[in-house]
């Protein structure tokens, strides 16, 4: 997952608003959002290479997801990042608990940020920066720095969705997808040096990513409104064309 993007109890009708897109290499195998069937609880892609996922929420309303941090010169780790999402969904532990785990754990793991939401706390955690951050009332924007990092793509998807959530009572799914299907390459002057080299920082830029071996593999909206209806939709993209979209509605259960 590679840019996240929420607005967080601001809405009259949705206190929680995400739209995403997951890039990765198109070679890796991929199963479409689904209830997992060896974890019946948990809503989300998954990584049929680890069996992780990037981005998930579960029946009890807990959601989470992961983008990598950037650094090329970063080796091999003996844990994958998709393996905190699955935790915490399946988990019990409060928030603060779990990245106190994760702190202590926080060299086993690539370079990453992860978004924790139990329904009542909202908090980001990055492994290289050992970084904690209380989400505010707001808009958000996570790519592969930190939280609201001044990238390109951040500061558009951040206004963009600002806009639409701020000027509309019913937020439409659609929308919302168009927002981070922009494929516009940002300027040179405003492109990060994250080590990757000129022409890759200028692909990497866009928020819909289509390159010939790697880019946007999908788009997910998910949505909370003030009765605990949970709205997921995932469309899903190959070689950067539309395939299908995949949609769940349920409500959150209690505890």
């Amino acid at each position: 997952m590679c840019l996240i993007n929420v607005h967080y109890n601001l809405h009259p009708k949705y206190p929680f608003i995400l739209v995403a897109n997951r890039d990765e290499a198109y070679s890796r195998p991929t199963k479409a959002a689904h209830f997992w069937d060896d974890q019946p609880s948990i809503l989300a892609g998954r990584d049929l290479l680890q069996m992780g996922t990037w981005l998930g929420i579960a029946k009890n309303g807990r959601f989470a997801a992961v983008t990598n941090f950037r650094d090329p010169k970063e080796g091999a780790k003996p844990k994958s990042r998709g393996e905190i999402v699955t935790n915490f969904l399946t988990g019990s532990e409060d928030i603060g608990a779990f990245i106190e785990n994760l702190r202590a754990n926080r060299s086993l793991y690539g370079g990453y940020n992860v978004l924790l939401w139990d329904g009542g706390e909202f908090v980001h955690y990055n492994n290289r920066l050992d970084e904690v951050n209380t989400i505010q009332p707001g808009t958000h924007s996570l790519s592969n720095c930190s939280l609201n990092t001044p990238w390109s793509k951040v500061e558009k998807a951040k206004s963009k969705l600002e806009e639409h959530a701020s000027q509309n009572n019913d937020i439409n799914v659609e929308d919302l997808f168009a927002i981070v299907a922009d494929s516009e390459i940002a300027e040179d002057h405003l492109l990060p040096d994250t080590g990757v080299g000129l022409e890759l920082e200028r692909r990497l830029s866009a928020m819909f990513i289509k390159m010939p071996n790697y880019g946007t593999r999908n788009s997910t909206v998910v949505l909370v409104d003030n009765e605990n209806k949970v709205t997921f939709v995932e469309r899903t993209f190959r070689d950067g064309e539309f395939q299908f979209d995949t949609r769940f509605e349920f409500v959150i259960e209690g505890e």
